[in-house]
């Protein structure tokens, strides 16, 4: 048995949360890779280290005085260092670093050393082998994991070590230098591990007892999520449940590696699982997830063109802009595109010009602050009168749905509604499925 586990920032965040990891890892003999991100917020910090790096970075690249922002970030390693009485010379280190960093340092060596000292330091603690992650995980040019050469890193240091710590959130480019992946990218570093290992489990350990069946900041006290499946996953994961890094799913999926979300402050906690298949048949609706804030273009056509034309022609203005598509609900002569508010706010008036001047179209109305919300669950497509319910529980309550689609796999429903009624609509739809 091997798990694959990694870390996240608040698991990390001082010596007090390391020494929960510690007993974590003791339990468990088959988790012998650990994934960590960079010392997260914590009781007595105001700040994650990524982001007082981030803020290094922006200081050096302005010609700004930075070094009250380097020394924080020094101090809280510093601290770490002491407080689980240590001996790695971080002092040295951070007095070399302080030599090198200039207006013309790598943003992503810099950045990337949160993750690096914080697994050096927790390498220490455990009694297990720091191996760097550009030393295991390797790109191709464009960017994509070579999964080849990654593997053969990997089990070549696993010849000679049978328990290490890697950082997170960063790998090494073709040319050799350090290359970020995007925010939360430590999910990813721990998923592509767990592929090349094809281990038996991935396990993310957090702040919280897993994914909960919707926010709760909007619903009080939401149920959790004991199981899901991938594809449920994704589909929650798009609409804004935010508990793992979207990527972070696809190396998995494939496999069936399951992916286990569990709470560094309540091991004993279940937390979510994530897996291809589950044989639980508790609830009808997994989970309900959404954003504001969507822009919808209305779009109505003359009789004489064919509807395939006409969006085609659309369609290649929102391709040449570069803009994601969310939604695209068709009648005989309209149809809408809906996408983000905030990805058209520098190219309103072109894309409207250009929209008005393709062949066919005699009208064309814009409508905002949209939000979109997605119903997904796994068993909705067999259970009968589910759409029916959460339409029945929305207009009793005076709620106008402005925009109905369902996934071909049917395991989900997207509705749109204004952004005022967001956050009643989903407490609306929990209740009639949860209570």
């Amino acid at each position: 048995m091997l798990k694959v586990v990694k870390f996240g920032g608040s698991s990390v965040a001082n010596a007090t949360q390391i020494k929960k990891i510690k007993s974590i890892i003791e339990s468990d003999s088959s988790r012998r890779i650990i994934v960590t991100s960079a010392l997260g917020k914590g009781k007595n910090q105001e700040s994650k280290v990524t982001d007082l790096l981030f803020l290094l970075y922006a200081h050096l690249e302005y010609g700004v005085d930075y070094i009250n922002t380097f020394n924080t970030v020094k101090e809280r390693f510093l601290k770490l260092k002491n407080d689980l009485n240590l001996n790695y010379d971080i002092e040295s280190e951070f007095d070399k670093l302080n030599t090198e960093v200039n207006s013309r340092t790598q943003k992503d060596y810099l950045i990337s050393r949160g993750e690096y000292f914080t697994a050096i330091l927790i390498a220490e603690y455990l009694g297990y082998d720091f191996v760097d992650a550009k030393d295991l995980i390797s790109l191709n040019y464009d960017g994509t994991v070579n999964y080849e050469l990654t593997q053969k890193n990997t089990l070549k240091v696993l010849e000679t070590k049978g328990k290490i710590v890697i950082p997170g959130y960063y790998a090494k480019a073709p040319n050799g230098l350090i290359r970020l992946f995007s925010r939360g990218g430590s999910d990813l570093t721990g998923s592509i591990i767990t592929k090349v290992l094809e281990a038996d489990e991935y396990e993310n350990w957090t702040d919280v007892s897993g994914i909960y069946v919707a926010d709760p900041k909007i619903v009080k006290d939401p149920d959790r999520i004991k199981n899901i499946t991938y594809d449920e996953l994704r589909e929650l994961s798009y609409r804004g449940a935010q508990v793992l890094h979207q990527e972070s799913v696809i190396p998995l999926k494939k496999l069936g590696i399951p992916i286990h979300i569990k709470n560094t402050n309540n091991p004993e906690d279940y937390g979510t699982k994530i897996a291809n298949t589950h044989d639980d048949h508790k609830n009808i609706v997994t989970g309900i997830a959404g954003n504001k804030n969507y822009t919808s273009f209305n779009i109505t056509k003359n009789s004489a063109r064919p509807i395939v034309n006409v969006l085609k022609d659309v369609l290649n203005l929102f391709i040449r802009y570069k803009l994601n598509i969310e939604h695209i609900p068709t009648g005989i002569d309209t149809f809408s595109v809906i996408i983000k508010t905030k990805d058209i706010k520098d190219l309103y008036f072109d894309l409207i010009n250009e929209i008005r001047n393709v062949e066919g179209i005699i009208n064309l109305a814009l409508e905002d602050d949209i939000s979109l919300i997605a119903i997904v669950g796994r068993k909705m497509s067999h259970i009968p009168g589910v759409a029916g319910k959460i339409f029945t529980c929305l207009g009793k309550n005076k709620i106008n749905v402005k925009i109905i689609a369902q996934a071909s796999t049917e395991i989900s429903i997207i509705l749109g509604v204004s952004n005022n009624d967001y956050n009643e609509a989903i407490r609306l739809i929990y209740r009639e499925f949860n209570d």
